[in-house]
């Protein structure tokens, strides 16, 4: 990555004036480097969120908060987007399943944006925490079972793990019948990534899991998300289950990858908490890297450059909270001061459960297997190169194998002596399981979720 340059030396029409491009390859393998050059330019610094897809980033701590907190300057409406607006957004841009408009309580504003977000935190409220911390332990321990037998006593623990985790322990909470939630999972991480079609393959799940609690409620999120007070339409239900669903498996699969990561590091210090290594990961390695599009709603000055009326200007969480500014004060802030879950009215209402969840996660696996450690160095591990998340590509780890993995709820010898279900994309069986699915009358019978629930079952 070459030295951080001053902008006003540039010539006019020198290539140099291009945006930087926070997607691809060059942008995944060092996006520390990116965010110190956009630094240059001040507070903020037009980049490429994708192709032709040109946006203003915030890269400053004391500039994100004051979008964030500053309502009345910076919506989020984003049916406002100029270049979407006048055609220049390409219509199969990765951008748009992030950034267009939905009608759920990210998107919205003033009155309502608070009738959708109090659905939200009201229906998030009814979530019991030692439920929650079962739940995930019990998730946790399939997981582990499925590759801590296996005489080889290493593991992938990103695919094996990380991503697997959030969708057996959302699945239970949302009430997701096992085909369902194969799909909702894979639809989530498909936008994330960029994948076409995965808005559409989301879509259509949510729309089936709310006909099925309209028929059949149930004591799970989604029925009292239904139910509320608020009395969401279905297509306010979708919507909202879109935020949830999203927030609770991507970003969650990151935190635990990149946490576990750091926790096994040779340059954390033996014996600090797990919650230690759960903070250090929000602040230094943000799960949602850059997000949160703001319009302002007139011309704005921001650090000596121009935001103009209603054109996207995107949070850096990741280059935000490793702001250099900030390093003399980090040991005066809170723990919890970091902007991984954002701030102001549309800071994540979730953030207490998926805090809970990745400590749960990484104690469990670190319990259940004492000796566990990283194969490589913690500095080669590779993110991935998407703009949207920070999350790690491989967490290759090695053990001494269980001979009789222990459960909370299921037997030790449920999955003991089979090889470990590799999955092509979060959710989706592949190999002989992908033939079984096809074979069934409904998609991805006999996935992953089913197979966790016949574990805890004895079956």
């Amino acid at each position: 990555m070459q030295q951080p340059i001053d902008p006003q030396e540039i010539p006019p029409g020198c290539p140099a004036h291009e945006n930087v491009r926070l997607y691809g390859p060059t942008f995944g393998a060092d996006p520390d480097g990116h965010y110190e050059h956009l630094r240059s330019f001040g507070m903020s610094a037009p980049v490429d969120i994708a192709p032709d897809v040109e946006v203003e980033l915030v890269t400053s701590y004391d500039a994100a908060l004051y979008v964030l907190q500053n309502p009345t300057s910076f919506v989020r409406d984003s049916r406002r987007w100029n270049a979407l607006n006048e055609g220049r957004v390409p219509a199969d841009s990765p951008a748009l399943p992030m950034m267009s408009h939905r009608p759920n309580a990210l998107f919205s504003d003033g009155a309502a944006h608070a009738r959708l977000r109090q659905a939200v935190t009201d229906s998030l409220a009814t979530v019991n925490e030692l439920q929650l911390v079962r739940q995930t332990q019990q998730s946790a321990d399939y997981l582990i079972s499925r590759f801590s037998s296996e005489p080889r006593g290493h593991a992938e623990l990103m695919s094996e793990y990380a991503q697997p985790l959030p969708l057996l322990v959302f699945s239970d909470l949302f009430g997701c019948p096992p085909e369902i939630g194969d799909r909702v999972i894979a639809g989530i991480s498909g936008i994330f990534e960029g994948t076409p079609g995965a808005d559409e393959v989301l879509g259509r799940a949510l729309t089936e899991l709310i006909a099925i609690k309209r028929r059949r409620p149930a004591a799970d999120l989604t029925t009292r998300l239904m139910e509320h007070p608020a009395q969401l339409s279905d297509e306010e239900v979708l919507h909202q289950l879109v935020t949830l669903l999203s927030g609770g498996t991507a970003p969650l699969t990151a935190t635990i990858g990149s946490s576990s990561a750091l926790y096994l590091g040779e340059e954390w210090q033996s014996g600090l908490p797990v919650e230690d290594a759960v903070s250090q990961s929000l602040w230094n390695f943000a799960p949602i890297a850059n997000y949160a599009a703001h319009y302002p709603v007139h011309d704005v000055e921001l650090g000596g450059r121009t935001l103009r009326a209603n054109d996207p200007v995107l949070i850096s969480f990741a280059a935000a909270n490793t702001d250099p500014k900030l390093t003399e004060h980090r040991r005066q802030l809170s723990a919890k001061a970091h902007l991984a879950f954002g701030a102001g009215p549309h800071a994540c209402p979730a953030k207490d459960p998926a805090y809970m969840i990745a400590v749960t996660a990484v104690e469990t696996l670190l319990n259940r297997l004492p000796d566990i450690e990283m194969r490589v160095p913690f500095k080669t591990l590779a993110w991935a190169p998407s703009p949207w998340s920070r999350s790690l590509v491989t967490l290759p780890v090695r053990f001494t194998p269980r001979s009789q993995p222990s459960s909370a709820a299921g037997p030790a010898h449920a999955e003991s002596g089979s090889a470990p279900q590799q999955a092509s994309a979060v959710g989706q069986p592949s190999g002989s399981q992908t033939s079984q699915a096809q074979s069934s009358a409904a998609p991805h019978k006999g996935g992953l979720f089913s197979r966790f629930l016949a574990w805890t079952r004895g079956e």
